[in-house]
């Protein structure tokens, strides 16, 4: 089974506004953020489970973000709802039982807030390790931004928080390598290897060496479409020159264990 654990749709009517309304600069989106696209994607390129990751960019949309994203649950795709610090961490977790949400994405980059903020540590608590989490980690704005998330505070919420099921985008620092190398490799920490506009960027030794070091029992498959196309990202990860046992535990194996499917 392949399992996708980094994609992102939204309702029709503004899935358009919603791509352009949270640009990253030097990316062009692949696909259309619909689920008619999502699906169709799918279909395509062998993809048999794809988490869709929702995101409220301020507080008051959180629960109807919940909603929608609950309302995709199927065979196919597996819905990640959203929380924010501006709300008591009582109503985050009001929102997601209410709408039966098992799963969160948290986007400092969009949502505005840092992944140290006591507050988040307070939802986090809540968590415990019934409610799993994937959140952004590294660049992709402007330098308040990108400064909201780092390889160091995924290692301190780790630290912080160990029962919960926490997975960190782009192997735990986009476009900062580097610094998730020296902090998360090796970690115990669920890692995922989306990496816009394609995996393809990085040095496919390097990425084998971080894989065999870390172990695949951690490293989880994500494409992040529609800003790549999950074809061209499984390939990457094929070519790797991974174990077949390593393959399949990144491809689907180790998102099914994370996801207790």
């Amino acid at each position: 089974m392949i399992i996708d654990a980094h994609t992102h749709v939204w309702p029709d009517a503004i899935a358009r506004s919603a791509l352009a309304g949270n640009p990253v600069p030097g990316l062009e989106a692949r696909g259309d953020g619909t689920v008619g696209g999502l699906t169709a994607s799918m279909a395509g390129t062998g993809v048999d489970l794809s988490c869709c990751l929702g995101i409220a960019n301020q507080a008051r949309h959180v629960d109807k973000v919940n909603a929608f994203v609950a309302g995709l649950a199927a065979e196919s795709r597996f819905p990640f709802g959203t929380v924010h610090v501006d709300l008591p961490a009582e109503e985050n977790l009001a929102s997601l039982r209410r709408h039966g949400v098992t799963a969160v994405k948290i986007h400092p980059l969009f949502q505005g807030f840092a992944l140290d903020d006591r507050r988040l540590y307070e939802i986090l608590d809540g968590f415990g390790s019934d409610i799993a989490v994937i959140t952004h980690v590294g660049e992709g704005g402007d330098a308040r931004t990108n400064a909201l998330s780092s390889p160091r505070m995924i290692a301190d919420i780790a630290r912080t928080f160990p029962g919960l099921r926490l997975v960190a985008c782009h192997f735990g620092g986009y476009k900062i390598f580097d610094q998730a190398e020296e902090l998360l490799c090796g970690a115990d920490v669920v890692l995922e290897t989306s990496w816009p506009p394609s995996l393809r960027r990085l040095r496919p030794e390097r990425v084998r060496a971080f894989v065999k070091k870390h172990g695949a029992e951690r490293i989880v498959f994500g494409s992040d479409w529609p800003m790549t196309d999950p074809g061209e990202e499984i390939a990457a990860i094929e070519a790797l020159g991974l174990t077949g046992a390593e393959t399949e535990r990144v491809l689907g194996g180790t998102m099914a264990r994370v996801l207790r499917l």
